[in-house]
């Protein structure tokens, strides 16, 4: 990733002004609901920059759908078959991305019905949430959570990284997580998340992000 110009701001006034920028934004595909991505490692805390921007978008008369991806974790018996610490399993095969196509980002094409299911499977007792879809109305925007996002070709119309150093990131990241960092780091080499989101998030200082918006 190239030399990008970063501004210190708060969290809050992050929250505003990416809600003020998703007021006007238009999907390409010609469907009413936008879909935002808020890209990051657990340890970056990308989903409680989304829930802010929800917020800061239901203040400005708009609705929002705040789906993370821990929701749609795959069985343990299909994600830990190769064992509790396996980093490819953790990079390729985790997250249940076919059911996010399905339920998530089907429903919200041009010409769907707009009813998302918030999650499949709670990775607590291993078992469905049977949560019941959501109505997002035409104008609510889905704004999507968790980490590796942007690797998958999910049809998001913006894209948010919030970014933290490899020392921020190990030192913020649980020991007993350690072995997940590979995983980061061949996001890094083989995406380079900060270079292909549109918004960057710089998150080393938990009081006070950098952005470049």
């Amino acid at each position: 990733m190239g030399p990008v110009r970063l501004e210190a701001i708060t969290w809050e006034r992050l929250g505003d002004l990416l809600a003020e920028r998703l007021l006007d934004l238009k999907p390409d595909d010609g469907s009413p609901w936008p879909r935002i991505a808020f890209d990051g490692a657990p340890a970056a805390r990308p989903g409680e920059l989304a829930h802010r921007v929800s917020e800061a978008l239901r203040i400005r008369g708009r609705s929002s759908l705040v789906v993370g991806t821990e929701g749609f974790l795959r069985p343990a018996s299909l994600r830990l078959e190769d064992g509790h610490q396996d980093v490819e399993a953790y990079y390729d095969g985790w997250f249940d991305t076919s059911a996010l196509w399905r339920e998530v980002f089907g429903p919200l094409e041009a010409g769907g019905n707009g009813r998302v299911l918030p999650d499949l499977w709670d990775p607590a007792t291993d078992r469905a949430t049977r949560s019941s879809s959501v109505q997002l109305p035409p104008g609510g925007l889905l704004l999507l959570h968790g980490p590796l996002l942007l690797r998958h070709w999910f049809p998001f119309d913006l894209s948010v990284h919030v970014l933290l150093s490899p020392g921020a990131l190990r030192r913020r990241t649980p020991e007993a997580e350690h072995w997940t960092l590979p995983a980061f780091e061949r996001y890094e080499n083989e995406v380079d998340p900060g270079a292909t989101a549109d918004v960057l998030v710089r998150a080393d200082d938990p009081r006070r992000p950098a952005w470049n918006g």
